[in-house]
């Protein structure tokens, strides 16, 4: 289920292609290990796992994702994150470094923090390529207010056709 709203046209639109996300991801890396020494990075299904993957590759660490998806409330007209599945077993009494995509109100990033608290987590930090709103993760690539549109996100398969991805299509003047 997309977990990214309509874009805001006002605050721009930042178009990733993957030399930039390489690039990110490399000073992401960076950035975590130079203050912080994970175990393990859990990636949030099913964006996150992209930088989690790429991020953990780079540190050298092990990789498990977590899935956390957004459900719609149409009496409050929110979405509110849920985790589906299992925490990793591989977490337990281990520092672990979770990963998302973005980060806008943290919903998501907290409740996905408590489940691994929860299944044993020693020590858990947070990280993001983007941060996009006001909940601050450990770490972070780069701050903007912009939509970000990613490599793996812009076009989707519909009825066997690469087509940009409709959520997006307005802001991208397709």
């Amino acid at each position: 289920m997309p977990r990214r709203t309509v874009p805001d046209r006002a605050k721009g639109v930042l178009e990733v292609e993957w030399p930039l996300f390489g690039e990110l991801s490399r000073a992401l890396a960076l950035k975590v290990a130079r203050a912080y020494d994970p175990e393990v990075v859990v990636g949030i299904a099913t964006a996150g796992v992209i930088p989690g993957a790429t991020v953990a590759a780079i540190l050298d660490r092990e990789f498990h994702a977590l899935t956390v998806s957004r459900r719609y409330h149409a009496e409050t007209v929110r979405q509110t994150p849920a985790v589906f599945g299992a925490v990793p077993a591989e977490v337990r009494g281990r520092r672990v470094l979770l990963v998302d995509e973005t980060c806008d109100s943290g919903d998501t990033m907290r409740l996905a923090v408590a489940a691994l608290l929860n299944g044993g987590a020693a020590q858990v930090r947070t990280a993001v390529a983007f941060r996009t709103g006001t909940y601050e993760p450990d770490f972070h690539a780069l701050a903007t207010e912009s939509t970000i549109v990613l490599p793996w996100d812009r076009e989707i398969l519909i009825d066997g056709a690469l087509v940009t991805n409709p959520q997006y299509a307005a802001a991208l003047g397709d």
